[in-house]
């Protein structure tokens, strides 16, 4: 059976010193930041996944957003060479973590960079997201990578968010979600849905019809109800003021097979 694993880091003292590129810094509470953490631990667990708590890096104040350390295809893990120099130390509890679980790991290597959340896999196409973070030698990499095991890859430009997945991701059937002004070229998606909010364009696929989002985006779960789906809400406000959004608080693994 495919599984349903899923990575998560729980957040560090220093979290509040995490990096802002996009937006203005605001006072970070680190305990509220942990409960919510824990509830969208929860959230995962109680929709059937599996969570792997990888080891913290305290350290390291963006840590907990452990999707930009690895990116999955099929059962590879792709050890991910991050764009800012301060996040580079955190790969290493990941590379541990998906080595136990059996994964076939691959690694950027310099000059490359590439972050996680800068990958958005689509059945078999992954967009990535050449900007700020993500190097045109890391896509090329991760080409090399994912290509020989079916992946389908395409480059696509961030210059409005952090990452790509801060501007987009998609709904089971494949449609890409986004916000308008935050997403460079619509057009690069097969299938388009405009939401109105920025932090409705951020869903993660729990099974069926299920999507966990954020709860900062009230008329963004309306629209997605609407069309069949049942929004799960989590208030991730805390990361949300580090450019944080529910895709980067896991990573998930789907492939695979025991």
């Amino acid at each position: 059976m495919p599984s349903r694993k899923a990575l998560i880091r729980r957040p560090g003292p220093r979290l509040a010193e995490g990096l802002v590129t996009h937006i203005e810094r605001e006072p970070v509470d680190a305990g509220l930041a942990l409960e919510q953490w824990g509830a969208y631990a929860d959230a995962l667990r109680a929709h059937g996944w599996e969570t792997v708590e990888v080891d913290p890096a305290d350290d390291c104040p963006d840590a907990v957003f452990v999707e930009d350390a690895v990116v999955m295809f099929r059962n590879v893990a792709l050890v991910t060479r991050p764009g800012a120099d301060s996040r580079r130390p955190e790969t290493a509890a990941v590379e541990e973590a998906v080595t136990r679980l059996g994964c076939s790991v691959n690694r950027i290597r310099e000059p490359g960079t590439l972050d996680g959340g800068d990958v958005l896999k689509i059945g078999d196409t992954v967009y990535v997201g050449r900007g700020g973070r993500t190097n045109p030698e890391g896509v090329r990499q991760l080409r090399a990578a994912f290509e020989p095991v079916g992946a389908r890859v395409v480059a696509v430009p961030v210059t409005k968010v952090l990452h790509l997945k801060s501007a987009v991701t998609a709904l089971p059937d494949g449609t890409v979600v986004g916000h308008p002004p935050l997403v460079d070229t619509p057009s690069a998606f097969g299938r388009f849905l405009p939401v109105p909010e920025e932090a409705g364009s951020h869903v993660v696929l729990l099974g069926g019809r299920k999507l966990l989002m954020a709860a900062s985006a009230p008329r963004s779960a309306e629209l997605f109800e609407d069309l069949g789906y049942e929004p799960v809400r989590v208030d991730i406000s805390e990361f949300e003021k580090l450019e944080g959004c529910v895709t980067c608080l896991s990573v998930r693994l789907r492939d695979l097979y025991s």
